[in-house]
């Protein structure tokens, strides 16, 4: 149980407060895969200990790996482009307009090999942010070299796994 001057301590930690960013405002980083934008938006860096949210950029020809989180839903809208959506082996088309949710410990992937797909992307409670700020770039800097083995680990560390 907490002490009375830690509970002292949190009662005075600044709440969070609401902001506004802009289409291209966020922490801009670069996957490594594929070179995609990846924009984070919204997590425990910015206030929100119980959200993340942010857009990701998958260009024509690339996909995310079929995964689960553990421990976290996602939802996703389709902002641009299309592609197909795969749950549990089951493959979908999804377009622009799209919703799309994954409950935890759902396998789950995309690919767009005809047209370039934009992901609005919230998970809760949040944890894509950290893994993509240890496996993605920033703009300007090389993309990262990583072996399968370490995409894995550093996935399990956020709760993801790969098939």
């Amino acid at each position: 149980m907490p002490n009375s001057k830690e509970i002292e301590a949190k009662s005075r930690k600044p709440m969070p407060r609401g902001y506004v960013l802009s289409a291209d405002e966020g922490e801009h980083l670069i996957h490594f895969r594929d070179g995609g934008n990846i924009f984070i938006k919204l997590d425990p860096v910015t206030g929100s200990h119980s959200l993340g949210l942010g857009t990701q950029q998958l260009p024509k020809g690339s996909g995310i790996p079929v995964h689960r989180h553990l421990e976290r839903d996602e939802a996703f809208y389709i902002l641009e482009g299309g592609g197909t959506v795969t749950l549990n082996e089951v493959r979908h088309r999804c377009e622009r307009g799209g919703t799309i949710f994954i409950p935890k410990d759902t396998w789950h992937g995309f690919s767009s090999p005809d047209q370039e797909l934009v992901l609005l992307w919230i998970m809760v409670p949040p944890g894509l942010d950290g893994f993509f700020r240890e496996t993605c770039s920033r703009p300007g800097e090389p993309r990262k070299e990583m072996t399968r083995e370490q995409i894995n680990a550093i996935g399990l560390k956020y709760g993801a796994e790969y098939r």
